[in-house]
């Protein structure tokens, strides 16, 4: 499989602490979140504000409530308006996501949130590794004209999905993107380069104890963007694309 290469490798965050990490340590594409222990929200105005000082490019997410990616109308109409905040801000990109009851992708949602995102870069965010049938997802995505698909080969964890990750990068042919993610780390980076995906994708975070006694009203410990780890997948990274 060619690609192109170095790969980028986009880091997640959910703070403005975790973005300033994530531009320091190199970070080619940063996803914008709240809330990243809940599998990420929409980030609110402040977080949005630091990313329009970053350098690196930021892709915020567009999720407005944990739990299901089945969206009511209410649900689709946050999806708008925050869209239409972030396209406002000048940000590059939103991450989207929408499935049916079925797990299909619910292709009337996504087709209006890519179309209030107008000229901003779209992924689709892991929803497309609950669907049925991944390459029908793809090819309905390529359809509705997404950037890329964030995915983890519909496996708990994107080293575990090696197999279909490379189906569908072959599958895709560079009609779009196609960005592993999901448990990524630096011991996995020469297994997922070699499927011929586009992009990785990863958290590079560790535990983050509390600085207050927190969880006696049942506040959780948070997770931390972590420097070190991000060189140590970008170095993986790069020796993995010398051999390639």
């Amino acid at each position: 499989m060619v690609h192109s290469l170095p790969l980028p490798l986009e880091i997640c965050v959910d703070s403005a602490e975790g973005l300033a990490v994530a531009e320091s340590a190199g970070a080619d594409r940063v996803e914008l979140c709240a809330a990243l222990p809940l599998g990420g929200l929409t980030p609110g105005p402040g977080l949005i504000a630091a990313a329009r000082a970053a350098q690196v490019p930021c892709h915020a997410m567009i999720r407005p409530r944990p739990g299901d990616f089945l969206f009511e109308d209410a649900d689709l109409r946050s999806c708008l308006d925050d869209i239409a905040a972030i396209r406002a801000a000048g940000l590059a990109g939103v991450v989207i996501g929408a499935a049916g009851p079925d797990a299909r992708l619910d292709l009337r949602a996504l087709e209006a949130m890519i179309t209030a995102a107008g000229p901003m870069q779209v992924t689709l965010h892991r929803v497309f590794d609950l669907t049925p049938d991944p390459f029908e997802a793809l090819e309905q995505a390529i359809g509705l004209g997404i950037t890329r698909i964030l995915t983890s080969g519909q496996a708990p964890a994107a080293p575990d999905g090696i197999a279909l990750l490379k189906a569908l990068a072959q599958r895709a042919d560079r009609r779009i993107e196609i960005m592993a993610g999901g448990g990524v780390m630096a011991e996995a980076a020469a297994a997922l380069i070699a499927t011929g995906v586009n992009a990785l994708h990863s958290s590079c975070s560790t535990p983050a104890p509390l600085r207050q006694p927190a969880e006696r009203i049942g506040i959780a410990p948070s997770r931390d963007t972590n420097k070190n780890s991000i060189l140590a997948l970008r170095a993986a990274m790069r020796t993995s694309e010398e051999v390639v």
